[in-house]
């Protein structure tokens, strides 16, 4: 067991290994998605709408429908629609409507969101730096792997 974890949850013992490795999982998950929010934030966006551009600047200059958005999103939201509309107030994405129908249309991320995802490099790898100091290469592959054995155990 994990010291980091027994310390968290001030929990001695687990029924069995699965229910460790789980709970282990989640904690780091978590410390890893509460500094990337705060990362995030400095720069006046929420991780959603990071994980939008960084799904835009992946498409980038074709785009992509907003379904096909929520499709690669990490977490899955169910109002990207909303998100899109925050990040298009704020100048970082531009819609092009393909129909009369507004929910057929192209989403762009604009020369603005490029550069601010450009802006949030440094602060992000600084961010997960620690993770960097604690994990070689060769954990980091190892823990892909898992992560990816996991995913396609659950998502099947």
């Amino acid at each position: 067991m994990s010291e980091a974890l027994k310390a968290r949850i001030r929990q001695p013992r687990f029924e069995d290994a699965y229910q460790e490795a789980t709970l282990d999982l989640l904690a780091a998950a978590n410390s890893i998605r509460d500094r990337m929010e705060r990362t995030v934030a400095a720069f006046g966006i929420t991780a959603p709408q990071y994980n939008v551009l960084r799904i835009l600047r992946g498409a980038h200059p074709a785009g992509h429908p907003r379904g096909e958005i929520a499709d690669r999103m990490l977490d899955r939201a169910p109002d990207v629609t909303r998100i899109i509309d925050r990040l298009e107030d704020k100048g970082l994405v531009a819609r092009e409507r393909t129909s009369s129908d507004r929910r057929h249309s192209i989403t762009r991320i604009t020369d603005a969101g490029l550069a601010l995802l450009k802006d949030m490099e440094p602060a992000l790898r600084e961010s997960l730096d620690a993770m960097r100091r604690a994990l070689p290469d060769a954990d980091c592959a190892a823990l892909s792997r898992i992560c990816g054995n996991l995913l396609e155990a659950l998502d099947s």
